[in-house]
């Protein structure tokens, strides 16, 4: 079971609640009475604290991220093989693939990137991306045009703090 996260308005975040909904296990109960907690119940709910072993919270997050794999999965069958490529279409499906992985590790205190959520990204871009390019190449700029831009401002620097020592050395004060 994990620990409540409410909003404001004692609500769950929409994102957590229908992880919560596809997974089905009823991780979280809002709403339930806090009783014995003295003066702090009011203010706050008690939040359970688990002691879970490495192997459990790796367990729990291998098969969250399956649950955020087939929600992608899902997602993505709303796109056609014409839109796989445009950004507009892809991200919101994408973006949440992400945050569900990185909300996920951060939630179980897993560790975020990790070689499990990379395998998901990677299997993302093998089964859906594997066919795009960008439209226009983006090249790095000829080295006899690079290295003057380079060298340019590195040689100035000393010009320019050679000057501002001598002009300070002049011993008429300023007004």
């Amino acid at each position: 079971m994990a620990p409540c996260a409410q909003t404001g308005s004692g609500r769950l975040s929409r994102g957590l609640l229908l992880l919560w909904a596809l997974l089905g296990t009823g991780l979280c109960h809002v709403g339930a009475e806090a009783e014995g907690f003295g003066q702090d119940a009011r203010t706050s709910p008690p939040v359970a604290v688990f002691n879970w072993t490495a192997q459990l919270v790796e367990e729990t997050y291998t098969n969250i991220t399956q649950k955020c794999w087939e929600f992608f999965v899902d997602l993505m069958r709303n796109v056609t093989v014409s839109e796989l490529c445009e950004w507009k279409v892809i991200s919101r499906p994408y973006s949440l693939l992400q945050a569900c992985l990185e909300d996920w590790a951060d939630h179980l205190h897993y560790g975020y990137p990790n070689a499990l959520a990379e395998q998901y990204i990677f299997r993302s871009h093998r089964r859906y991306f594997h066919n795009c390019t960008l439209q226009h190449q983006v090249f790095d700029p000829p080295q006899d045009v690079l290295l003057p831009m380079i060298i340019a401002p590195i040689c100035l620097i000393p010009f320019l703090v050679t000057l501002v020592i001598w002009r300070s050395k002049d011993g008429k004060a300023q007004a």
